[in-house]
């Protein structure tokens, strides 16, 4: 079994919730202060989106290249790296943005912070829905012909 699908499923609704999030966020942030304020929501959602798809695109990776193997060095170090990645991205983008005239930082902040929320939402609700067996190389015994019990029973 694999945890890929999960992770698609997660990409697709966390899609869907950037798209939500940009259409709300772009209205709240106009709104609130034009065109700066417009600008800094959809940057802010397409960050949040950036970061959750380079997680689960990266453990999407890491099954590939290490065939499933979850203890496989080869996986951790993916995964790390897109994590480390995202942080210096992250800590990359805060410091060029933080001074710009063209940013409002409150709307910038609050988007990024509700996509984030979402997005650990999409991830529950996936997860918690998902039906992936969580033991595996587990062989059951074959159940019991209908026959024999009965037979046994009477």
């Amino acid at each position: 079994m694999s945890a890929v699908p999960v992770l698609k499923k997660i990409l697709r609704y966390g899609g869907v919730l950037a798209a939500i999030v940009i259409v709300v966020g772009a209205v709240a942030g106009l709104i609130a202060d034009g065109s700066r304020g417009l600008v800094s929501a959809l940057i802010g959602a397409v960050m949040a989106f950036l970061f959750l798809g380079v997680t689960a695109a990266s453990i999407i990776v890491a099954n590939r290249v290490t065939k499933n193997d979850f203890l496989n060095p080869a996986f951790f170090l993916i995964v790390l790296g897109g994590w480390i990645l995202k942080f210096v991205v992250f800590i990359v983008l805060v410091l060029v943005l933080r001074d710009q005239p063209w940013i409002n930082t409150v709307v910038l902040f609050i988007t990024i912070v509700a996509s984030v929320i979402g997005s650990l939402v999409v991830d529950v609700l996936v997860i918690a829905r998902s039906r992936l067996p969580y033991i595996s190389d587990i062989t059951l015994p074959p159940a019991p012909d209908d026959d024999a019990v009965t037979k046994a029973d009477s």
